[in-house]
């Protein structure tokens, strides 16, 4: 990184924040949302307090004493931290409250998963929160006394999965009925921290019990996310390759870590990523590597400029040099981060790619970096992922151009037709509701084995941005009617999800059982014998099939996907005017109702998501019945499951109530929105105690927790308000 001060993105934002009316005043919110993930000394230096006056606050508002506050907040629960403060403070105060420079935060925001994106791409204005004595005035800041639950019987603190997933204990892989015909099994860690995981030297976002447990189900493959320019040294740009030396210990000690269980390590490399403008100035030569100004204020790095695409070569050769044993890298070069002139399809505004063709761009890169590996790890594969080629359309051009010894990769239920509530669409990705494989796999599939390239399908196993605020979802059905159609696909391997789905689950064991001529009803029937006892076996596959048939109703829409408000659930407050925020990509939903439903009318969503609440309900009901037949060995873990399965169906039921919310507030029917602020909070008090008592609830990698219990009460705070209101208006 430059170390020259920049910016922050979206710094000088002029859009008004949104207050929180449910809380006498903006510190009264800031303690509240604070206060289980925060010590309250840190609280009070953001703020200009004394910690005593953050406590007493604290308690005012009916919160207990705050205890030792898990320092894992700042790393890998920052973003839940930064999210919860978004339109409560300005960036300084950010920062501090962070505990981050500032320099940290803007690598944060561009570089970790699209996190500014997910946020926005925009700070909400926000004057600075500063102490006043007035707010230890009763009369001037009156504490509305909500008759907030106790907490539950059974508690644990957030990130108490991470210890039970670090240790080995011994678990070897089930035994599958011959070696599964899908090579690759390649998945993330269900809590890696995204940005820069290797500048941990341990990397102990993959543990040895985490590797175990995935190897037990199947998994012979992990990727790690990774940016280039922090992994190598290179004399042509000195800013590069700042605590390499670190990062190549860690990832040699994870190759040697992940081996003992018959895994191996994957980089992802989406480069070259975009530099600031002060990069390109630094030295006159590099004038000529910048490419198009992104909307952050950087600039991409050319490729068109041989000296761009030396320095990735190079690079990587180094690290595979450095770090013998590594499996491979797997690509995505025409989406996510800024980083050709090409990806984004934006390179007719670069003066030195204006003239190329886009196909022989997207190729030249994949070339690139397939060189830069098999120069010195010829055996390591290198996966070249069709994401946004064309915008996500007909790409043979481009696979006609690759390398023929690379893997090439599609996302297995694109271009899928489907119809929900009588609404026709077609599947983008990151469906599990949608069984694949769709056309354009199918199609880009059979141009790449013309060519005599592997063949890799993505999908997610374990869940999706359908819902992915949980580790796994039940529809196991599903899972295996997937895994029986790219049986048949001539697919060589499987990557088995993105940041999300990760968690060891029996839904990555039905793909490691699948062999020609496996069924999926004799994989699930096996699978549900072998994890619960015969006695249950036959209670279990038919609560799959009850998940599985209602999940099918999913309203699907890759519109809902990214900007629904399924991820935060209940813990989403109701506003009783409009907001006038855009939900942004798994984020913040707000009240966006548009974005939420996309191509579905109002009823028709609202509808469909009531489908799969109702037969969530029903499935747990089932699955309660098949707990009774297990032994005793089985029953605590089937318990613990059916915990998270009762709190996916109160998901779904939420945001229909959201939806209807919204609609009935439009329409200013008081009775219909009473009704339904009532409903909602029986949902928040169902939820709390499971949310409580399992902290992998709300939980996903690369956004750290979606919500905490603490974001329930605050819901509970705001139907109470909300009630308040509309009664008020009546009077």
């Amino acid at each position: 990184m430059v170390a020259v001060a920049q910016e922050l993105p979206g710094e000088k934002g002029e859009k008004e924040a949104l207050g929180s009316e449910w809380f006498p005043s903006r510190m009264h919110c800031f303690v509240f949302r604070n206060w289980a993930c925060v010590p309250q000394a840190r609280l009070a230096e953001v703020v200009g307090a004394e910690p005593r006056q953050m406590e007493a606050l604290a308690l005012s508002m009916g919160l207990p004493k705050q205890g030792d506050i898990d320092p894992g907040w700042l790393t890998r629960g920052y973003i839940t931290v930064l999210r919860r403060n978004w339109h409560l403070l300005p960036y300084d105060q950010l920062v501090a409250l962070l505990g981050q420079s500032r320099e940290q935060l803007r690598y944060n925001l561009l570089e970790d998963d699209f996190l500014f994106h997910k946020l926005g791409s925009m700070k909400p204005k926000c004057e600075p929160l500063k102490w006043d004595d007035a707010y230890q005035d009763a009369a001037a800041y009156p504490v509305r006394k909500t008759d907030l639950p106790p907490p539950a019987a059974t508690r644990e603190p957030r990130f108490a999965f991470i210890p039970r997933l670090q240790a080995a204990d011994g678990t070897a892989p089930r035994t599958a009925p011959g070696e599964s015909q899908f090579g690759l099994r390649l998945i993330f860690s269900y809590f890696a921290e995204y940005g820069d995981p290797l500048s941990d030297p341990e990397v102990s976002s993959y543990p040895d019990g985490l590797l175990q447990r995935l190897a037990a189900q199947g998994v012979n493959g992990v990727w790690v996310h990774t940016v280039l320019r922090t992994l190598a040294k290179d004399a042509a740009f000195p800013e590069f390759g700042e605590g390499c030396e670190k990062r190549m210990d860690g990832l040699r000690a994870l190759v040697a870590r992940a081996e003992k269980y018959g895994i191996k390590v994957y980089l992802y490399v989406n480069e070259p990523r975009a530099m600031p403008a002060a990069f390109f100035e630094a030295a006159p030569a590099r004038a000529a590597m910048r490419g198009v100004r992104t909307p952050e204020g950087n600039f991409r790095m050319c490729v068109s400029n041989p000296e761009v695409r030396r320095w990735m070569r190079d690079a990587l050769a180094d690290v595979f040099t450095r770090v013998p044993g590594l499996g491979g890298v797997f690509t995505i070069t025409a989406s996510e981060n800024a980083t050709s002139c090409a990806a984004h399809n934006v390179q007719s505004q670069c003066e030195h790619c204006k003239d190329r063709d886009y196909a022989e761009m997207i190729a030249e890169v994949n070339q690139v970096i397939r060189d830069g590996v098999k120069c010195v790890a010829p055996d390591a594969k290198v996966i070249v992922w069709d994401w946004g080629w064309h915008g996500h359309g007909d790409a043979v051009d481009i696979i006609e151009k690759l390398p023929a010894d690379c893997c090439f990769m599609s996302v297995s239920e694109w271009q899928l037709p489907i119809e929900r509530g009588g609404v026709k669409s077609a599947v983008g990705e990151y469906s599990m509701s949608a069984v694949g494989p769709g056309p354009r796999a199918v199609r880009h599939w059979a141009a790449a084995k013309a060519r005599g390239m592997t063949c890799i399908a993505k999908i997610q196993a374990g869940t999706t941005w359908e819902l992915g605020s949980f580790p796994y979802l039940p529809v196991m059905d599903l899972v295996a009617e997937h895994a029986q159609n790219l049986s048949t696909a001539g697919v060589d391997g499987l990557m088995l999800s993105w940041s999300l789905g990760c968690y060891p689950s029996p839904n990555l064991e039905v793909f490691q059982r699948f062999t020609k001529g496996t069924h999926a009803h004799a994989v699930l029937y096996a699978l549900a014998r072998e994890r619960y006892g015969g006695t249950a076996a036959g209670r279990m596959c038919e609560t799959w099939a009850i998940f599985s048939a209602n999940f099918r109703e999913y309203p699907y829409h890759i519109g809902t996907l990214y900007n629904g408000p399924q991820h935060v659930g209940p813990a989403n407050p109701f506003y009783l005017r409009p907001t006038g925020y855009k939900a942004t990509m798994v984020g913040i939903p707000y009240d966006d109702l548009t974005a939420w439903r996309a191509v579905y009318p109002e009823d028709v969503w609202i509808r469909q998501m009531r489908k799969v609440a109702e037969g969530f309900e029903v499935g747990c009901v089932i699955y309660a019945m098949a707990i009774a037949r297990m032994n005793d060995a089985a029953k605590s873990e089937a318990q613990r499951e059916l915990d998270i399965f009762q709190a996916q169906g109160l998901h779904f039921a939420s945001c229909a109530n959201q939806a209807a919310f919204v609609v009935a507030r439009n329409a200013n029917d008081k009775v219909a929105m009473r009704r339904i602020v009532t409903d909602e909070i029986a949902i928040v008090k169902q939820l709390l105690p499971l949310v409580e008592a399992d902290s992998r609830i709300g939980y996903e990698s690369s956004n750290h927790y979606f919500y905490i219990p603490q974001d329930l009460l605050e819901k509970l705070i705001n139907c109470e308000y909300v009630l308040e209101q509309l009664k008020k208006t009546d009077e």
